[in-house]
C-alpha cells in the first residue's frame, strides 16, 4: 500500500467496503473494517458506491487501448525505418507519373541505355559521348564517370550480384569494370568486326552475350575473354539480345525485322518471329508474373507447362507497334497501336499486370496486358525516349523460391524507373 497516498488508500478501503456490503460479504466487510481501524457506514449514494467495479473496468479498457496504440506503432516505427524507395515498394500496382523526381544531367551526348545496380541505389548510364556515368538515384546525385571507350557507348549492364559491369561500344570493344575495385576497367574483349549494340550477362555470370551490327551474336568467357560461341542467323545488323532466366534461350532482334530464338550452347535458331515492318529495336522475355495476364489477353488456356521461362516474348519497332508473341509457336498474339513513332525500349512491370514502353514520341506509355489498352500516357523527356529500366528486382530463383505462382511478392521489387534521352537528361521517377 505504500505507494498509495493517505487519501488514495482511504478512497481504496472505502470502496471495497462498499464492494463487500454490497454483495453481501459480512464477514469480509467486518474484518476489513476492524483491521484497517475505519469508521465506515454504507451508503449507496457516497461517492464510493460503485466504484471499484468502475475503476475496475475502466483498466481493462485502458489495458486494450495501449495495447492497440503500441501494436500501431509497432507498424508505423517499421513503416518508417523503410528507407523510400522500400515503403514505395509497398505499392504493387504503381507507374510511372509526371514530374519525374529527379533529372539528370551531366552526359554530353544523349544518353543511350541506363542499368540499375542489383543492391545498391546505383545507376549506370552509356552515352553518345564515349562515357559511363554512375549515379545514385535515390538522392538524384552524380558519383563518378568511367571512361576507356573511344567511341559511343552503346549498352550497360550489371552482373546478377552487381560486382562487375559490362559496356559496349561502337569502338568494336566490350569492357568489364571491376565494381567493388573503384570501377576499374579489369578486362577487354576484342570480338565483333563493327558497332557493338547490346550487351548481357548470361545467368549464372561466367558468360556474356554481345549483339553487333556485323550480324552476329557472341557469347565470351568472362574469366579467360576467351570467344566461346557466334551465332549467324540474322542477315543485318543486330540490335538488341537478351538471355532468358534459365539460360536456355537467347532472344535478339535486329534490323532485318525479325525477332530470333536462339539456344545458346548450338547455336541454333529455335524460332524466327516475322511481323513488324520494320526495324525491331528491343526485345524482352515476358516474367512469369506476366504470363496469367498474356494468356488472358490471347485468350490461351492454362497448361502444365504454364511458368517455363521464355514461353512469351515482346517487341518494339519502328514499325510504331509493339507485339507479343508465344515463342513456342511462333504466333504472333497481340499487337498494340499507340505510338507515333519509334518503339525503343519495353520493361515489363514486375508484377506482371502492364507493359511499358519508351518511344520517339518522347512519352513512356503504360499497357495494360489482359485488354491491350493503353492506359497511361507519360510526357516523359524534351526528345526522343532512347531507354528505360526498371529497378532492383529479385532474381528468377528468388521468385521460385516465393512459390512458382506467378505471384511477384510486393518486397521482391523496388518502385523506380529510370529513361535516357536523346536530349543528354536521364531522368528518375518515383512514387
Amino acid at each position: 500500500m505504500s505507494l498509495l497516498s493517505e487519501r488514495q488508500k482511504e478512497e481504496l478501503q472505502k470502496s471495497i467496503l462498499e464492494y463487500l456490503h454490497t454483495n453481501n460479504f459480512t464477514d469480509a466487510f467486518n474484518a476489513l473494517k476492524a483491521d484497517a481501524g475505519i469508521d465506515y457506514t454504507p451508503d449507496p449514494k457516497a461517492k464510493y458506491a460503485g466504484l471499484l467495479e468502475k475503476k475496475w473496468t475502466s483498466v481493462i479498457r485502458l489495458q486494450k487501448k495501449i495495447m492497440d496504440l503500441e501494436n500501431r506503432n509497432s507498424a508505423l516505427q517499421e513503416e518508417l525505418s523503410l528507407s523510400p524507395a522500400k515503403r514505395a515498394a509497398l505499392q504493387t500496382d504503381w507507374v510511372p507519373r509526371a514530374p519525374a523526381a529527379y533529372v539528370l544531367k551531366g552526359h554530353r551526348g544523349q544518353v543511350l541505355k541506363v542499368a540499375f545496380h542489383p543492391t545498391f541505389n546505383l545507376l549506370a548510364s552509356a552515352s553518345d559521348d564515349a562515357t559511363v556515368k554512375i549515379w545514385d538515384w535515390e538522392t538524384g546525385e552524380f558519383e563518378r564517370t568511367l571512361k576507356g571507350h573511344t567511341r559511343v557507348v552503346n549498352d550497360v549492364a550489371f552482373d546478377s550480384k552487381g560486382n562487375l559491369l559490362a559496356t559496349c561500344s561502337s569502338d568494336l570493344f566490350i569492357k568489364i569494370w571491376d565494381v567493388q575495385n573503384e570501377w576499374k576497367n579489369t578486362k577487354t574483349f576484342p570480338g565483333h568486326e563493327h558497332t557493338i549494340s547490346s550487351v548481357r550477362f548470361m545467368p549464372g555470370d561466367l558468360q556474356i552475350v554481345s549483339a553487333s551490327r556485323d550480324q552476329t551474336i557472341r557469347i565470351f568467357d568472362v574469366a579467360s575473354t576467351h570467344l566461346v560461341r557466334t551465332i549467324h542467323g540474322h542477315t543485318d545488323w543486330v540490335r538488341c539480345v537478351e538471355p532468358s532466366d534459365d539460360g536456355r534461350l537467347i532472344v535478339s532482334c535486329s534490323n532485318d525485322q525479325t525477332a530470333r530464338l536462339v539456344d545458346p550452347l548450338t547455336g541454333e535458331t529455335k524460332m524466327e518471329l516475322r511481323g513488324h515492318d520494320h526495324t525491331v529495336e528491343v526485345v524482352v522475355f515476358a516474367p512469369v508474373a506476366a504470363y496469367a495476364a498474356i494468356r488472358e489477353l490471347a485468350g490461351i488456356p492454362s497448361t502444365e507447362r504454364s511458368n517455363r521461362p521464355a514461353a512469351y516474348v515482346a517487341t518494339g519497332s519502328r514499325d510504331r507497334t509493339i507485339k507479343l508473341w508465344d515463342t513456342q509457336t511462333g504466333q504472333m498474339l497481340r499487337t498494340l497501336h499507340g505510338h507515333d513513332n519509334w518503339v525503343r525500349a519495353l520493361v515489363f512491370h514486375p508484377s506482371g499486370k502492364f507493359l511499358l514502353s519508351a518511344c520517339d514520341d518522347r512519352t513512356i506509355r503504360v499497357w495494360e496486358i489482359t485488354t491491350g489498352r493503353c492506359v497511361k500516357t507519360v510526357e516523359a523527356h524534351g526528345h526522343f525516349v532512347n531507354c528505360m529500366a526498371w529497378g532492383p528486382q529479385a532474381p528468377a530463383d528468388a521468385a521460385k523460391a516465393n512459390g512458382a505462382n506467378g505471384k511477384a511478392e510486393p518486397e521482391k521489387f523496388v518502385n523506380v524507373v529510370a529513361t535516357g534521352s536523346v536530349d543528354q537528361t536521364i531522368k528518375i521517377w518515383l512514387p
